[in-house]
């Protein structure tokens, strides 16, 4: 693929602007570095002390260096345990934000009439409430499993199975993705698929359009659009 700089920080590769965001039906995104400006397991690991650890572990499997990312997903968690609801609290009030241009960019889409989806290997203690906060239709990511009894309210440092699976990562984020189109009635090529890290990449190769953002090399290099500076609006660039 050859990438063609469209305009400052904006690479676009194998299609030439504008499209018509009208021919699509479907928008997905990743959250962590993506729709909001942390990782969130990370800025969790910090309230236990193990931030560098899980970060390093985060930053490999971002990039690709770990193949297996649910299991990378269950070493991070285990290092939460005893990390405390109220702890969890304390990152979102305090360290998360959405990311620029995320809301002008929810709002376009759902204006010209696509649904919303958000599929992240992060936690729905966080998911929910930035769902709730752009609106956004559907979404998949993973439970932390918290104390009951003597420690409530404590993180046991696993995860919580739920029915469609255990943890949601890049296979899981590529079904889903196919599954809501399914259900949609429409064609995978007429989802447009945001992220930032190697496990974004299974639903960015399914999808109509593939976006990186701010993104990983591995991730930039196969995107058919690459964000490289400035919002997520950017994308309303090539997409009119």
């Amino acid at each position: 693929m050859t990438p063609q700089e469209f305009a400052p920080g904006l690479v676009v590769r194998n299609f030439t602007p504008p499209l018509n965001l009208a021919d699509f039906r479907l928008i997905a995104f990743d959250m962590d570095s993506t729709l909001i400006n942390i990782e969130c397991v990370d800025e969790i690991a910090d309230a236990a002390g193990r931030k560098e650890e899980v970060a390093a572990i985060t930053e490999a499997a971002m990039r690709g260096e770990i193949t297996d990312y649910k299991q990378s997903l269950r070493e991070r968690v285990a290092l939460l345990r005893g990390v405390t609801v109220a702890d969890m609290e304390q990152v979102y009030t305090t360290r998360l934000q959405i990311n620029p241009g995320a809301a002008e960019l929810v709002a376009a889409c759902k204006a010209a009439g696509l649904k919303v989806l958000l599929v992240s290997g992060g936690f729905t203690f966080f998911t929910d409430r930035v769902r709730d906060t752009l609106g956004i239709d559907f979404t998949r990511s993973n439970v932390l499993e918290v104390e009951s009894g003597p420690n409530c309210g404590q993180l046991t440092g696993r995860l919580v199975d739920q029915p469609w699976g255990d943890i949601c990562d890049g296979a899981e984020k590529r079904k889903m993705l196919l599954e809501t189109c399914a259900a949609l009635g429409i064609s995978p090529k007429q989802a447009i698929a945001m992220g930032d890290g190697a496990n974004d990449l299974p639903m960015m190769g399914v999808a109509g359009l593939s976006v990186a953002y701010h993104a990983k090399p591995a991730v930039r290099e196969q995107a058919m659009v690459a964000i490289n500076s400035g919002g997520l609006d950017r994308l309303l660039e090539v997409l009119r």
